[in-house]
């Protein structure tokens, strides 16, 4: 995932995962948290971003749990996913100072 921008999605994933373990409803209540109720994952749409980290090893199923009759994945935060986590958050930092520097010159200038 270092060789081509991460998606929204994936961003939130790791985040999510950043603390503690989840598994796929835990992590949909994360995101949805740490988006302020913005994003809203799918489980369909879940299960395609773990996938993708998965096979790019930022994550890995860290165990399985049958509760209610149900198995639940819990997923893990790898060390390549935490420092592909710090690159892309470190990305995003400067691609916002590029915007604040730049509305601050234009807003400098007089243009409104």
């Amino acid at each position: 995932m270092s060789q081509r921008t991460m998606t929204e999605p994936a961003f939130l994933v790791l985040t999510a995962l950043v603390d503690a373990p989840r598994h796929g409803y835990g992590i949909v209540r994360e995101v949805e948290k740490l988006s302020d109720g913005r994003v809203d994952l799918k489980i369909g749409t879940l299960y395609g971003v773990l996938d993708r980290l998965a096979a790019d090893e930022l994550v890995v199923l860290d165990r399985e749990e049958a509760e209610q009759g149900r198995l639940r994945r819990y997923y893990r935060l790898t060390e390549s996913g935490a420092r592909a986590l710090e690159a892309e958050a470190v990305r995003l930092a400067g691609n916002v100072e590029s915007a604040r520097r730049r509305l601050r010159a234009r807003y400098a200038g007089g243009m409104a």
